[in-house]
């Protein structure tokens, strides 16, 4: 079992920045894919960037050139750098982590974009 806990959300003008961490309660290893998911009220939850036990990373079409996924491994975290937040960016964003038998999901964290 795994424990993730995201951290870093906050209300934040349009143009600005935030960095979210998703921490890990024990060392991955193995294949995986991490990754960062979004919902905003009354959607569905959609996927923001994922990012490979192979370092391969992904990202949603709506994020491309604002956003960076990133693994800490001295910090056992995974991050995601969000650039030029739009009021659209607005939502509860979830850590997830997949393996081959299991899927697992932080808490979330509100991100609320607006001036």
């Amino acid at each position: 079992q795994v424990q993730l806990v995201e951290s870093g959300g906050g209300l934040v003008q349009p143009g600005g920045s935030l960095r979210l961490s998703c921490a890990f309660s024990k060392k991955i290893v193995g294949a995986y894919v991490m990754g960062w998911y979004r919902q905003a009220p009354g959607k569905e939850r959609e996927v923001v960037a994922t990012l490979t036990s192979s370092s391969t990373t992904n990202y949603a079409d709506f994020v491309k050139g604002r956003f960076t996924i990133s693994k800490d491994n001295g910090k056992n975290t995974l991050d995601l750098q969000m650039n030029s937040l739009e009021p659209e960016d607005t939502a509860v964003y979830y850590c997830n982590l997949q393996d081959k038998i299991s899927n697992f999901w932080g808490q979330g964290t509100q991100v609320t974009v607006s001036s």
